[in-house]
């Protein structure tokens, strides 16, 4: 509150003015340059970087000749309030411009500056088809500025290239693709086919928040730097960023693979649960998103399974089972929370409405679901590499972003992320009319309002987009729509492909269009339909602009701020309203008591609405509370992962300097450092036994000779006397060995195998304990019964699992890599006598161990089942 108190009296847009002016005042100058000139410029820029001067010392030039680019390969000269955003980003903030302000074309100008630092740019879009559509949109200022820009899709990368497939000579057929938003219609025609590499070689990238951040993880599980393509990270502009930094920040990005076991259990599982009664066997509490399993839900399992005790210790597994089957039961449903597909389950983005194609829910949900659904049960997946969105954007040096609606939102991107959010006016007034909302006894009643209501304005000729908040919810509205003969388009994850073009018309005189809520983000709807026609566009205007309907409030006040933000651009008329009903999820369950007593109390017929002041305040009441939850949610998510995000940044510092290992030297030294901490690990577990028994004599001596560390069995015999005590024999030991340790790594180190080893065997650790630390995260909120406080709890014991995979990897290095590497040198032997294929070198770090049962521990110490460490 109080910053906000202080954001009226020191306004910062004030003093960004100024340096619109500056830019203003160059404009004469810089319309006086030849369009071939424009290159030069670029190089010029460069060059007084080079020479000394920072990025808001060329700011001034840098944006002019931008903005003059623009108005000559476009058609679109920046407005003063781009040129502010744009600063705003620049500066590293969040730029709230208010939907038709143009944020796309105000990016342009602080990604060009920033990136004449040669350094890369990125630029995240919410979608693909966007970032394909301003690579190619905003590419040709680029392209005529000397840059080279591309974009990262799910299908490959591109670099934008306007000679790929027109001549540049064609102008009339370029100009025909090309719409009055400026976008081309056939982005694939522009867009070259390039590696990844290169495509992060470009001074600017565009690409979505999942392809920045899995390529991020594929490049830290790299086995060769060459198969890394991300450079340091330097800025990163984030389009609709209050979508990608909070609506998604509750789902991280994790690579993973299959885990063979558990198909069967699940559908077991599914058949169970479908037999359960709620209330009765398990309590659902939809606030918390949680499932509570009741005694005699208990004893109905345990009786189907003819198990005795489900929360045995040996049973875990099947609890786990169990609660996930219930919460595909109860708390996900088909056609809201995913689709089923060509006999698969697709998750549906909750915040946008988009099928998320490849994405799986974690934790063995997915499977559940799969079961539930009856389409094939696919195995549960190990993880390879997994982080938080916060964590990965928070790496970035200068972070920015731009949306609609941020303000409501501004304190957790300051404490979350240490940005600043700044709204920029409207270039013109807004004249949209923002209606009360209405609200009815129930759903029917709403449905047959919202249609009655659209029915009105079409025979107007005012065009009607209706916001839904599901699939399902879809197509119920369109059944209504249909019983009144309303002609309409439908848009949501199942027609996605379409989107572009859906959106576009959806401003036509008399056009219906019905949305999820990605509607909301990313596309302008232009009065008249695109590309509008004048005429058509004043009958819309006279009719009343773009009128948007609301079904339903969604959790967050940003996501229906998105939806009436789609009515009233650049001051065009226009009409908002939510129409809502007392079944709706978010009145259900939070608080629609109040409301239903006085609809009851005084006896509202069916279809005739309320409209007071107590509807919309426990409307906000109920969404301040939701976005609160979300907020702690989030903010407990973060807690955890900052704890496993120090971690990675460590073991991804590691790994890197294995990688990055060229020199004999530096592996000896990589190696020897390892095989020093290995040693003392096995010296102090001597010393720590006080007495060393006959048998533990025998151990030791038989421990070293077969890890090849020492041949010297005489020597041993020596060290390891019966009689001696623990002390004596460490000390010795430990001179001893040192000396044989730095004999035997010259050898070792011509083992071309060897830099391969080290990181095949760390990664596999790092994976065990990625899975340990989630078992941890589990197991510490029980603790919270026992009052202790599960994140000190997780942050202590995540500690000492973490010291514990580095002593791991010692270990296993001191123990194994004399071993693997004679085994490799004598097949290496055999092999040009023709005894072995060549790939039996490069799979030897498996094949060495004795034969092992898939359930017996593994040989190589971690700890963990043969079948899940090298058997695996």
């Amino acid at each position: 509150m109080i910053f906000r108190f202080l954001k009226r009296f020191f306004n910062p847009v004030e003093e960004l003015k100024k340096i619109v002016s500056k830019i203003n005042y160059l404009e004469d100058q810089i319309k006086s340059l030849n369009q071939n000139d424009f290159p030069k410029e670029t190089s010029k820029l460069i060059s007084r970087l080079e020479n000394g001067e920072t990025l808001n010392d060329i700011l001034p030039e840098a944006f002019a000749l931008v903005r003059e680019t623009a108005k000559r390969v476009l058609k679109q000269r920046h407005f003063d309030v781009q040129l502010l955003g744009g600063i705003i980003l620049h500066r590293g903030g969040i730029a709230e411009m208010m939907t038709g302000e143009g944020k796309t074309l105000a990016a342009t100008a602080p990604a060009y500056l920033n990136a004449l630092s040669k350094k890369g740019v990125h630029v995240v879009t919410v979608n693909e088809y966007l970032a394909k559509r301003d690579t190619v949109w905003m590419g040709q200022i680029y392209h005529a500025l000397g840059l080279k820009v591309s974009c990262l899709v799910h299908e490959g990368a591109f670099i934008y290239d306007p000679e790929y497939k027109i001549s540049p000579e064609n102008a009339e057929i370029t100009d025909k693709k090309r719409d009055t938003t400026g976008s081309f219609l056939v982005e694939e025609d522009f867009l070259k086919p390039a590696s990844r590499g290169e495509a992060y070689l470009a001074d600017i990238t565009y690409g979505t928040n999942h392809e920045f951040g899995f390529d991020y993880l594929r490049d830290n599980l790299a086995q060769d730097l060459r198969n890394q393509v991300q450079r340091p990270f330097f800025f990163a502009i984030i389009d609709e960023v209050d979508s990608i930094l909070i609506d998604e920040a509750r789902t991280p990005l994790i690579i993973s693979a299959p885990d063979v076991e558990s198909s069967e259990l699940y559908k077991r599982f599914a058949r169970i649960a479908e037999n359960l009664e709620s209330e009765k066997d398990y309590i659902v509490d939809e606030k918390m998103r949680s499932i509570s399993i009741t005694e005699s839900g208990i004893e109905k399992v345990e009786r189907a399974l003819s198990c005795d005790n489900i929360y045995a210790p040996e049973n875990m597994r099947l609890v786990h089972y169990l609660e996930e089957s219930l919460k595909a039961k109860s708390l996900f449903k088909k056609d809201k929370d995913y689709v089923v597909k060509d006999g698969e389950i697709i998750i549906v983005d909750e915040f946008t409405g988009r099928l998320m194609v490849g994405r799986r829910y974690s934790g063995g949900l997915h499977q559940a679901i799969e079961a539930k659904e009856n389409v094939l049960v696919k195995e549960e997946s190990r993880t390879y590499a997994k982080i938080s969105l916060q964590n990965y954007f928070k790496m970035y040096p200068k972070l920015s972003g731009m949306t609609g609606t941020a303000e409501t939102s501004a304190e957790e991107f300051d404490k979350v992320y240490g940005l600043e959010v700044i709204s920029v006016p409207p270039d013109k007034v807004l004249i949209r009319k923002d209606l009360p909302d209405v609200i009815y006894k129930n759903f029917q009643a709403k449905m047959r309002a919202v249609a009655k209501r659209v029915k009105e304005a079409n025979q107007k000729g005012q065009p009607v987009l209706i916001g839904t908040t599901s699939i399902e919810k879809n197509e119920i509205i369109s059944r209504y729509l249909s019983r009144e003969g309303i002609r309409y388009e439908m848009l949501n994850a199942k027609n996605n492909e379409r989107e572009g073009s859906i959106i576009a018309q959806a401003g036509k005189l008399g056009g219906v269009t019905v949305a999820t809520n990605m509607a909301g983000r990313g596309v302008d709807i232009i009065l008249g339909g695109n590309p509008p026609d004048k005429e058509e566009m004043e009958k819309v205007k006279q009719a009343g602009g773009l009128l948007v309907i609301g079904t339903e409030r969604h959790d967050a006040r940003r996501i229906d701020n998105q939806l009436r933000g789609r009515s009233g651009r650049q001051g065009d008329q226009g009409e908002s309203q939510f129409y809502l009903s007392l079944d709706d999820d978010l009145l259900r369950v939070f608080g629609g008591d109040k409301i239903k007593n006085i609809m009851n109390k005084f006896d509202f017929p069916e279809d005739e609405p309320i409209s007071l002041g107590i509807v919309s305040k426990s409307v906000r009441q109920a969404q301040a509370r939701i976005e609160g939850f979300n907020f702690d949610s989030r903010k407990h998510l973060l807690d955890y992962d900052d704890v496993l995000n120090k971690q990675r940044t460590s073991v991804y510092r590691f790994r890197s300097s294995l990688l990055e290992i060229e020199k004999t030297e530096e592996i000896e030294e990589k190696l020897s450092e390892s095989l020093s901490k290995g040693l003392e690990n096995v010296i102090y577990s001597i010393r720590s036994r006080g007495e060393v028994s006959d048998e533990n004599l025998k151990e030791l001596k038989n421990f070293f000779l077969n890890s090849k560390i020492t041949k010297k069995e005489e020597k041993l015999n020596e060290i390891l006397k019966i009689g001696a005590g623990a002390e004596e024999i460490s000390f010795s030991l430990e001179i001893f060995l040192t000396e044989e340790i730095k004999n035997g790594t010259k050898e070792i180190i011509k083992d071309p195998m060897l830099k391969f080893r080290l990181l095949s065997i760390f990664d596999m650790l790092w994976m065990n304990h990625l899975e340990d630390m989630e078992a941890l995260a589990e197991s510490v909120r029980l603790r919270a019964y026992g009052q202790h406080d599960p994140l000190i709890e997780y942050r202590r014991e995540g500690h000492l699992l973490f010291e514990n995979l580095f002593h791991n990897f010692h270990s296993w290095v001191f123990e194994n890599i004399f071993r693997l590497s004679q085994t490799s040198r004598e097949q290496k032997t055999q092999n040009n006598t023709g005894q072995f294929s060549p790939s039996s070198v490069s799979n030897q770090h498996i094949s060495a161990f004795p034969k092992t049962g898939r359930n017996d521990p593994c040989p190589c110490g971690s700890g963990k089942k043969y079948k899940r460490c090298h058997g695996a």
